[in-house]
């Protein structure tokens, strides 16, 4: 029997996803400029961010299949081991990514990043379903969502104060950089250390270390672990999959067109025409970046009383709405000030995005598989983006005419199709007590 956990216990053990989503934030919106202020055409964009997909398809099952057989109380325990270590990983990343001379070095740091946020990602989460009872498991959840705002929020704000003041070029990249990435980094590796110091593991049962002693790491087991998973996936995880398939296609390409999308409402130029304003255009989709995160950690709790009351897959399928809504919108907006109503429906929907469906799946899955299913949602979620970023780049020049107005266009149709394949989930199991 789980013990209860205070409000304000549940907020510390997610306080590290404080650091984790501030680096996220700052891949979201800081990375994409920084390749266009190193020389990128747009479609070399989405191959230049495979880092995100491929890292996580490969990392984060793996590191969750290796957590769920992992005790080791001078390390912490189960998962702390693993999101701690990914934590420092991404701590150094973010202070050495503004050193970048070049187009490669950046994409090269990106990849360091990227592996060090998917080592502590899943683990944590599956620290969170280890910690709390199904009762308190959508306030968990929920809290993640929160603090997937709270960090993206002060990664996205950054590009917006520190221009200001942090004027002028360090190398080939504005000095501004330097201070977000060097705040991202402080940030990363205190934020995970506090959830760590506030909060213990649950120690296994003796037939649990009993079990974890019969099946010993090697280098296959976390592959075969991963194959019997996937083998026996409950039904719901299937019909998850096909919703993440638009739903995170969609996300990839507005976050790699935003910048360029206000640069042409707004300010009616591009890299290529105009630097300097160019330059002010990434500063202000900061500023609506921050604010759709703003609205997501403001409505994060919120969604609870709602899948509670209706259900996770409601609550979700209305979310979605709400941000295919936004992106429909947002390229056709000339007035910079009017991006923010229009942003804030997918600041609603990525409330939803960073809880809800765990909601839907967490009941079916075994507790002492976790890990290895956490980094299962994960490859449902970062092949999507691995699919967008060896197509897109072909569909934006061949179809959308290289215009990243029309690919955010493009983002909210697929959004409406991924609210469509949400009502067809059907799961008996869903947390709403």
């Amino acid at each position: 029997m789980k013990l209860k956990l205070s409000f304000w216990q549940i907020i510390n053990m997610n306080v590290g996803f404080f650091g984790i989503q501030y680096s996220f934030g700052l891949q979201q919106s800081a990375v994409n400029p920084i390749y266009d202020f190193l020389g990128a055409s747009p479609d070399q964009l989405p191959l230049l961010n495979l880092a995100g997909p491929l890292t996580g398809l490969l990392i984060q099952p793996i590191i969750g299949a290796l957590s769920d057989k992992t005790w080791s109380p001078k390390l912490g325990g189960r998962r702390k081991p693993f999101f701690l270590i990914g934590a420092l990983v991404c701590s150094i990343a973010l202070f050495l990514f503004p050193f970048s001379s070049s187009l490669w070095m950046a994409a090269g740091l990106l990849w360091i990043l990227d592996a060090g946020n998917n080592t502590a990602m899943e683990p944590y989460r599956a620290f969170i379903a280890d910690k709390l009872d199904v009762s308190q498991q959508p306030t968990g959840f929920q809290a993640q969502s929160f603090f997937t705002g709270f960090g993206q929020t002060l990664a996205n704000i950054s590009l917006f104060i520190f221009p200001m003041i942090f004027i002028g070029t360090t190398g080939k990249l504005p000095t501004w950089v330097f201070a977000s990435f060097f705040l991202g980094a402080v940030c990363s590796i205190a934020s995970v250390w506090w959830s760590s110091h506030t909060t213990k593991e649950i120690p296994p049962t003796d037939e649990e270390l009993r079990k974890i002693k019969e099946e010993p790491l090697s280098i296959s087991s976390p592959f075969v672990d991963i194959i019997n998973a996937v083998k026996y996936m409950p039904k719901v995880m299937w019909q998850l999959a096909l919703v993440y398939l638009f739903q995170w296609y969609a996300l990839f390409c507005y976050w790699q067109n935003s910048s360029k999308s206000i640069a042409l409402s707004v300010w009616h130029t591009t890299p290529l025409q105009n630097m300097k304003l160019y330059g002010e255009a990434v500063s202000w989709t900061g500023l609506v970046n921050g604010w759709y995160n703003v609205v997501t950690f403001l409505c994060a709790f919120s969604l609870v009383y709602f899948a509670k009351k209706y259900s996770a897959k409601s609550v979700h399928f209305t979310c979605l709405m709400f941000a295919a809504i936004g992106f429909l919108i947002f390229p056709h907006i000339e007035n910079k000030y009017l991006l923010f109503p229009a942003i804030t429906g997918f600041g609603i929907g990525w409330a939803s995005m960073m809880g809800i469906p765990y909601l839907m799946v967490v009941s079916n899955i075994p507790k002492e598989r976790y890990g290895v299913y956490m980094g299962i949602i994960n490859m449902m979620i970062v092949i999507p983006m691995f699919i967008q970023t060896i197509t897109f780049g072909y569909i934006l020049k061949h179809f959308l005419n290289n215009d990243p107005r029309q690919a955010i266009t493009f983002a909210g149709v697929l959004l409406i199709i991924s609210a469509a394949c949400t009502l067809l989930i059907k799961n008996k199991k869903e947390v709403t007590e």
